[in-house]
């Protein structure tokens, strides 16, 4: 029987940059223009001046709440925070297993266990309110399993969240066992807003992609979790900050910079695949720094203009600026965030995000399921004798 020729597949670009794979109502990222927003929002103005929850409601539900409105969605969601028995007696098995790896690796079991114990079905079967339910259900109980785990990791029980705190100052409660302070937990909410969603990104598209087989909330999640804990994607507010202890003292930027640069070695916190200008997020970032002051944020901005200019010397004619890691790491520390929950605190932002795109792809029952070029040998082969 004859074979044919290789399907011809036009070429498309590495990592698929700039392909547009849908239609989206939920937001847009202008990276020429320094601007990301969510739905009709400026996303950096909701963070200035909205809550979590008014972004949360916005991004499931289309709109901005009123006053009444806001007031049964964050008692609704703030009753959703509690875990069933089942799951709050694994997750100290789930913590000690992943002691190594951390509370984003517990996620990835404790969410699948979640979504188990609550019966939750593939999308593909369910009503557009039920998938809302389950899907407000994931996302309310995301801080409280990283919170648990991260305890339970340091050798200390899970503090259970409180109904009388909003989402972040909850979340900060639930890390530490104290309730913060208005301004690092105003701070910790502002950052949060600003990370809900951000394009198409690589965490994004995955759980889109599960989204499209229909499966099953808590799946798409976990998926998603899986590609954002990659540091090419949500591991580098921490890396961002080791950068700032590397080099230590000011006297040190320059040829602590000079030699990663040269050596092709790329500085955390600098560059993004979108902005072609300063990333928006790093702006509202370093004023929130700036308002805390000190030490640690003095160097910070003596170290970004420094590298910046040092990029633009060593590498003319690209656009490399601070992205959303450099002064997030900086914020989160101010904020007594440990390092190792910075990537989960970025998690328990984006799940929303996640949530609001899962509950848009799941509008479409056509599956993705692009094309790979081959490029192997030539097939059919012979088999190799004596096989």
């Amino acid at each position: 029987m004859p074979i044919s020729a290789p399907t011809a597949h036009p070429a498309v670009p590495r990592g698929l940059a700039g392909v547009v794979v849908t239609d989206t109502t939920l937001g847009d990222v202008r990276g020429r223009e320094g601007f990301y927003h969510y739905r009709q929002y400026s996303a950096v103005e909701l963070a200035e001046r909205g809550t979590f929850e008014d972004v949360w409601h916005l991004m499931f539900h289309g709109r901005l709440p009123d006053a009444a409105e806001r007031a049964a969605f964050v008692a609704h969601t703030a009753s959703l925070r509690g875990l069933a028995g089942e799951v709050k007696a694994a997750l100290p098995a789930i913590a000690r297993a992943g002691s190594a790896s951390g509370p984003l690796a517990g996620l990835r079991t404790a969410l699948s266990l979640l979504g188990a114990s609550a019966g939750m079905l593939p999308v593909y079967d369910l009503d557009p309110e039920r998938r809302r339910a389950d899907a407000l259900a994931a996302c309310a109980a995301v801080p409280t399993l990283l919170t648990a785990l991260h305890r339970l990791g340091q050798g200390l029980e899970p503090v259970e969240p409180r109904q009388d705190l909003p989402y972040a100052a909850n979340y900060l409660y639930m890390l530490t066992g104290q309730e913060p302070e208005p301004a690092r937990a105003r701070a910790v909410e502002q950052y949060l807003i600003s990370t809900v969603d951000h394009g198409f990104n690589a965490s994004t598209f995955t759980a889109r992609v599960i989204t499209s087989t229909g499966a099953d909330v808590v799946a798409c999640l976990t998926g998603a979790v899986g590609a954002l804990s990659g540091p090419l994607h949500g591991g580098a507010p921490s890396r961002a900050l080791d950068t700032l202890d590397a080099i230590g003292t000011p006297d040190r930027i320059d040829p602590w910079i000079r030699e990663r640069v040269l050596a092709g070695e790329r500085i955390m916190g600098f560059g993004h695949p979108v902005y072609r200008t300063e990333d928006p997020r790093s702006r509202m970032l370093r004023g929130i720094a700036q308002s805390f002051g000190g030490p640690l944020v003095d160097f910070a901005v003596e170290v970004e203009s420094r590298v910046e200019a040092i990029l633009a010397e060593l590498k003319p004619g690209r656009e490399l600026h601070t992205n959303v890691e450099f002064y997030a790491g900086v914020v989160m520390e101010l904020c007594g965030l440990p390092r190792e929950m910075f990537t989960p605190t970025f998690c328990a932002a984006r799940v929303v995000g996640w949530s609001a795109n899962i509950l848009e792809q799941a509008e479409d029952s056509k599956i993705i399921r692009p094309a790979a070029r081959y490029v192997g040998a030539p097939p059919p082969q012979p088999l190799p004798a004596p096989f």
